[in-house]
Order: C-alpha cells, then sequence, then structure tokens
C-alpha cells in the first residue's frame, strides 16, 4: 500500500515542480535591434545570419525593432534575447520592467557591438551587458587573444586570433563578468583600456544567463565562420543549450 501511495504522489510533485519552472522555449530567440542612435548597416545582414545559424541549429529566430513587444507574456516566448547592435534609449519604464522579470526568471541575454551603446541611464542594463561603449578608433586590423576556451563560444579557437573590426574602448566595465577574448592594444592604434580589454565575456546575472561580443560591427563579420561559430557559441550557452 505504500508503495501504491508513493508512485501515485510523485505525479503531484513533478507537477508543482515543472508549474514553477520558466516557461520559456528552449527553441526561440527574438532579435532586438531598435536605434535611437547610430544605425549600423549590418543589422539586416546580421538577422539574415542569426535566422541561418537558428535553421542549422535547431531554433527558431524572430526579429523586431518594436519595444513595445517587451511584455511578460511576450518574453515568454523565447529562450534568449539577441541584443542586435541597438543603439540610443530603446525603452520606456514599462518596457524595462518586463526584461527585467525575464531575465530574473531565468531569461537569457546575447549582446553584439552596439549592444553596450544603449541604456546609458538604465545602470541595471549597464551590469547586465558588461559594460558601456566609450569611444572608437576607425576600423582596423587588430589581434585578439582568447583568454579563455572553456566556453562553447571560444571552445576550439586558436589561441589568438586576427581580424578587422571596430574596436570599442569600454567604461564602467562590469568586474564580475569572466572575459573570454581580449585585445592586444599594440596591434593597433586607438585602445583605451589598457591590458585588461576584454572584446567578449558572459556571466550569470540577477537570475538570467548574458553573452556579449563586441565583435559584429562589419557585414563581412556575419560570413566569416569562426566569428559565427563564436557567436553560435554564445547564442547557445545563453539558450541553456546542454
Amino acid at each position: 500500500m505504500k508503495k501504491i501511495i508513493a508512485f501515485t504522489a510523485l505525479p503531484f510533485f513533478v507537477l508543482i515542480f515543472l508549474a514553477a519552472r520558466p516557461t520559456y522555449k528552449k527553441t526561440a530567440v527574438l532579435i532586438f535591434s531598435k536605434t535611437n542612435g547610430y544605425h549600423h548597416a549590418c543589422i539586416p545582414v546580421g538577422i539574415a545570419a542569426i535566422q541561418k545559424l537558428g535553421q542549422e541549429n535547431g531554433f527558431s529566430v524572430d526579429s523586431t525593432t518594436d519595444s513595445l513587444s517587451f511584455t511578460k507574456k511576450n518574453l515568454e516566448k523565447y529562450a534568449a534575447i539577441i541584443f542586435l547592435c541597438p543603439t540610443g534609449k530603446v525603452f520606456g519604464p514599462e518596457e524595462e520592467e518586463a526584461f527585467q522579470n525575464y531575465i530574473q526568471h531565468g531569461g537569457g541575454y546575447v549582446g553584439i557591438h552596439s549592444a553596450t551603446d544603449c541604456e546609458y541611464n538604465w545602470p541595471w542594463y549597464g551590469k547586465l551587458a558588461g559594460a558601456y561603449f566609450k569611444s572608437h578608433p576607425s576600423q582596423q586590423e587588430a589581434k585578439l587573444i582568447i583568454v579563455n576556451k572553456n566556453h562553447p563560444s571560444t571552445a576550439g579557437m586558436p589561441d589568438t586570433w586576427t581580424r578587422k573590426d571596430e574596436w570599442y574602448n569600454f567604461k564602467d566595465l562590469n568586474p564580475d563578468v569572466t572575459v573570454l577574448i581580449k585585445i592586444d592594444e599594440s596591434s593597433y592604434k586607438g585602445g583605451e583600456n589598457g591590458d585588461n580589454h576584454p572584446m567578449a565575456w558572459y556571466h550569470t546575472f540577477d537570475g538570467g544567463r548574458a553573452f556579449y561580443t563586441e565583435m559584429g560591427h562589419t557585414d563581412e563579420s556575419y560570413s566569416d565562420p569562426v566569428y559565427l561559430k563564436h557567436l553560435l557559441g554564445g547564442i547557445e550557452w545563453a539558450i541553456g543549450k546542454p
């Protein structure tokens, strides 16, 4: 009799456990690319590239420039929100609350390039993204140093990676992130962060998962297999793919 009671009670507790978990669909992501400042010409190319990554790797991709889509109900559809080169002030108070609630309930965040160039008056977002944009020199080739390969976005990479992009200098760097890639300031002109000049990082933050890569200004980034593998690893980590 005891065995029967234990067996029949099990589904009830399982249902309670499942009901308490976030309802994000593990196969869906949302690209957000609203701009109230500089508009990156690479955005359409980036959207197409991420959609292709989704088709090839088992996750669906929606995209929007409408900040009013940031509601609790709508965000619950997605395992991660990808901030593809947004700029300026992109949210009102209600959208900020909805997005913060989404992260606090286990949502994922992926920031690409100018995701650090928005929401300067919202410190919570700055800590989530990991830094704010300060300045950048002209586009040029530089050497990147892979400092951590224990992450899907950098696994299998060589120790150094030379490429051309637009290299940001940062302010308000969050000291709690785990840096994945740094830039060698001796390899180009205009760096202002010294020896500790991160270009990609990740961390868990306020209940959610956040990944950021500085790279992605140029159209060519989104046809570069090394960059796309790096970006895919970041997306899959933010989604929570095992």
